[in-house]
């Protein structure tokens, strides 16, 4: 008798055993599955739907209060973000972080050569896998005004014409061929005049500095929908256009860009020169 109810014990005491050691994996698995706050941010695109002032009343996002808010964002693994207008025009890009208790994100906004354009600091309100909202003061003296940007989950691709490659280097001319793919001396008046450092910002502004580091050119840039073309608007210092000028993009990565120049194409289009140029660290002057 004495010896089944031990046995009787021991099976029970087994069972204990089993549940225990079910609900303590259980309770690890959960505990990997939580993701920090940063995770969360980087875990999808977000794009910007909606906005509120201080009353709580809605804001059109084409207000100029917020507008500059707007768009789709990607904050990436390696602490890298970039963010896009609504029409997949690069508008900034850097590096980004959020407090460990999920309070506050940072984001510093860098120039091609990277250095420091802007560092914001925004209050997070919510922060989930499906919502993303932030609180923007108007006027860093009154903390009684200001915006609440909100932002949804999205499933929109980053767009991959080129845009952040070229924004993220300055560049340097190294080397430009002729139609017949024979070399060009870089002083041969027909191209020395696009010899230089180049720095196409993510804000869509651009500079243009000789190899003596003297302004040459500046203004604004774009690439075109398909990727195929970059164009340059130059202006002057009082706002003026002075030239505008597409090329065709032959080769746009990480270690190269190179477009091709035709300096008649009304009269000879079939003169060109390709114009490659090579990542570079160089501050800009």
């Amino acid at each position: 008798m004495i010896i089944s109810i031990a046995k009787k014990l021991m099976y029970v005491a087994s069972i204990f055993a089993f549940v225990a050691t079910f609900v303590s994996c259980s309770s690890d698995n959960n505990e990997s599955e939580i993701e920090t706050p940063s995770q969360v941010l980087s875990s999808t695109p977000w794009e910007t739907t909606g906005a509120k002032d201080k009353d709580g009343n809605s804001v059109a996002l084409t207000d100029p209060n917020v507008s500059g808010f707007v768009g789709f964002s990607y904050f990436k693994g390696d602490g890298n973000f970039a963010i896009y207008g609504l029409n997949d025009v690069l508008r900034s890009r850097g590096t980004w972080s959020v407090s460990a208790d999920g309070k506050t994100r940072t984001i510093t906004a860098l120039k091609p050569d990277g250095t420091t354009l802007f560092t914001r600091v925004v209050d997070i309100l919510v922060l989930n896998k499906n919502e993303f909202t932030y609180r923007i003061h108007a006027n860093p003296n009154d903390s009684s005004v200001f915006y609440d940007i909100k932002h949804s989950k999205v499933s929109h691709a980053e767009p991959n014409l080129g845009q952040l490659i070229l924004a993220s280097t300055p560049w340097e001319m190294t080397a430009v061929k002729d139609k017949n793919g024979n070399p060009v001396a870089l002083t041969d008046p027909k191209v020395s005049g696009f010899v230089g450092y180049s720095y196409f910002r993510a804000n869509g502004t651009y500079a243009i500095y000789g190899l003596n580091n003297v302004l040459r050119s500046q203004g604004t840039w774009s690439i075109s929908p398909d990727g195929k073309t970059r164009t340059i608007t130059a202006i002057d210092a009082n706002g003026n256009v002075i030239f505008t000028r597409i090329v065709d993009i032959l080769t746009l990565n990480n270690a190269e860009f190179t477009y091709r120049i035709v300096p008649d194409a009304t009269n000879n289009p079939a003169e060109f020169y390709d114009i490659t140029h090579k990542p570079v660290n160089h501050l800009e002057p």
